[in-house]
């Protein structure tokens, strides 16, 4: 309770030294859209991550096409087409129709082929002895009611320490493009018939060694203890981390990005969607202790906040939820920030990476993390002052080695 207060009365001070608001609450009310098209956005999305009826009647003036916009920024254009079928008082203009329509149809196209390219990798390597876990991206798909209809991104494999390297060895060969390997991480990227690939042997977020840890002690779990669900993709039964592992690899991926300036709903609906697909079986008070163990329980409160508040996640299935106004409050934080940010840094200048050598974007991407970290300390001040060390230690070290 005491440190409680302590964190209540650090933020009160910082809101009195930064300013009430970095930007306008809604970030681009200002200056492309208004808090109305923002409503009418996240009602829509919550009609399609739920797949429940919407009623729009009592908006007037709506923008379609910056719903649109929006819709494309954040990554969740499927879910927003899958909400204008449940309009039920009104019809939305048959332009943006028709442009929904043909997004969702090339999504459903790629879906389909990254689940066939996904299907024939799996084979191939475990043919070869190499076995690997799917994490996030397709994997994370089936929590939803039409999983073509989610934007497909990479193809993320989690594998233990040995298989790491020996995956690492058989796939170099068959890739167009490599990425430089982030050592530290046991991270590789690579383009394989055109898609991005990644090879992963940790799943750590980077934001302290106690989260860490934990993430360490999760994966030891994971492929000692056999701690895996899986998805029958089409001939190939592919593996996934159970959902207890699974839910705080997607809280920590996502609170990473936060924290790194880069979240998006996407994830968030991600998030949402695993914890309500398995709300029967989660072993919830592991997953508790392990949050707290990671000292994550105030992100972990203010993003159920979000979740219920404006993704319209049953309160009843998230876990830990609180309804009191200091989450509510975070969460409005949290909205502003996510909506100003887009998916995966959407909407921030990104144009030095092609316009200068190596060091000076480094440089960059560390101004641009303490910039951040006055919009973080507004919401969490005590950790996030905590985790920018860290941060800032694993930016320089990965400048040192040229990652």
């Amino acid at each position: 309770m005491a440190a409680g207060m302590v964190a209540d009365q650090v933020e009160s001070y910082v809101s009195l030294f930064v300013g009430q608001d970095i930007k306008c609450f809604w970030g681009m009310s200002e200056t492309v859209c208004g808090r109305q098209t923002i409503d009418i956005f996240l009602a829509l999305l919550k009609a399609g991550l739920w797949e429940c009826d919407v009623r729009l009647s009592q908006f007037k003036d709506i923008y379609f096409e910056e719903i649109y916009r929006l819709s494309e920024e954040q990554a969740v254009l499927g879910l927003v087409a899958a909400g204008l079928e449940h309009m039920v008082d009104m019809k939305a203009p048959q332009a943006i129709v028709l442009q929904f329509v043909g997004q969702t149809l090339q999504m459903e196209q790629r879906n389909l082929a990254m689940n066939t390219f996904i299907g024939e990798l799996i084979s191939k390597l475990r043919a070869s002895d190499i076995y690997t876990l799917l994490v996030k991206g397709q994997g994370i798909a089936q929590c939803y009611e039409r999983p073509q209809w989610r934007a497909c991104g990479d193809v993320d494999l989690f594998l233990s320490d040995d298989n790491y390297e020996t995956a690492k060895s058989f796939l170099l060969p068959l890739a167009s493009f490599v990425e430089k390997e982030v050592i530290a991480t046991k991270h590789i990227g690579m383009i394989i018939d055109g898609l991005n690939v990644e090879l992963h042997g940790s799943l750590n977020c980077g934001l302290s060694t106690r989260i860490d840890r934990c993430l360490q002690d999760i994966k030891n779990v994971i492929f000692y203890e056999g701690k895996v669900r899986s998805w029958q993709n089409g001939k190939t039964q592919v593996f996934l981390p159970s959902a207890d592992e699974d839910a705080v690899y997607v809280f920590t991926h996502f609170l990473g990005h936060f924290y790194k300036g880069g979240i998006g709903l996407r994830q968030i609906c991600d998030w949402c969607r695993l914890l309500w697909t398995y709300k029967e079986s989660l072993n919830y008070g592991l997953l508790e202790s392990r949050v707290r163990k990671m000292g994550l329980m105030t992100e972990w409160k203010a993003f159920a906040a979000f979740a219920v508040d404006y993704l319209g996640m049953p309160s009843e299935a998230m876990p830990m939820y609180s309804s009191d106004k200091k989450w509510k409050r975070k969460a409005d934080k949290l909205c502003a920030f996510i909506m100003e940010v887009g998916n995966m840094g959407h909407n921030r200048d990104m144009s030095y990476f092609e316009k200068y050598p190596y060091l000076i974007r480094k440089v960059c991407s560390m101004g641009c993390r303490c910039g951040d970290v006055i919009r973080h300390v507004r919401i969490f001040p005590l950790v996030s002052l905590r985790f920018f060390p860290y941060i800032m230690f694993n930016g320089i070290r990965s400048a040192m080695r040229g990652e």
